[in-house]
């Protein structure tokens, strides 16, 4: 690739990309500079490190995925909605493993750059937003959001690490467990007394 045009829009990209083929664990600041055709030195006119590019990469991920869930939920509630949500996460974990997994790793991220992202804080929109259609107010709101992240993060990386071997297809698992789900969240139980003191 030619030098010309490096941006940090770039350096991000190229890391997000060798991320998705090697793991985000694996990404190096070499790694992105030869993928980009540049000495290592001319990245860190762009990003400050490895630790920076890793939070720019979790960052653009989660743009990304929560523009996907907002385009499937889009005129959607209930069932359908939690559907469309659960499906959508699904899929951008499996087409993008290593940006999917910027997502949900815990890491310093530039609170400037944070603050100006749109993703996380519209990704919590909008599984809150979900969550609303079927009538829930904190602090089961809370509960049911962690159960959601739970359940689907669960879930991919399972799939993702090979672990469902049983014969029966993971999709027709992924089905009723997103039917459980759906039951679950239209019959969510009573506030424990410790809840309420």
């Amino acid at each position: 690739m030619v030098r010309a045009g490096l941006t940090t829009e770039r350096v991000t990209v190229a890391g997000a990309e060798l991320a998705d083929e090697v793991g985000l664990d694996r990404v190096t600041m070499s790694q992105v500079a030869r993928r980009l055709g540049v000495k290592d030195a001319s990245l860190y006119a762009h990003v400050r490190g490895l630790e920076d590019l890793r939070g720019r990469i979790a960052l653009l991920a989660a743009d990304e995925k929560t523009i996907r869930i907002a385009e499937a939920t889009a005129g959607r509630a209930g069932r359908d909605a939690l559907v469309a949500f659960a499906d959508a996460w699904r899929e951008y974990a499996r087409e993008h493993p290593g940006r999917y997994m910027a997502t949900q790793t815990p890491m310093q991220i530039d609170p400037e750059l944070a603050a100006k992202a749109p993703g996380p804080r519209r990704g919590v929109e909008l599984t809150y937003g979900t969550l609303r259609g079927y009538g829930l107010a904190e602090p089961d709101l809370t509960d049911a959001v962690r159960l959601l992240r739970s359940t689907f993060h669960g879930f991919v990386a399972l799939e993702a690490a090979g672990g469902f071997a049983h014969a029966r297809s993971p999709q027709r698992s992924w089905v009723r467990t997103l039917d459980a789900l759906h039951t679950l969240l239209e019959h969510w139980p009573p506030p424990r007394e410790e809840d309420s003191a």
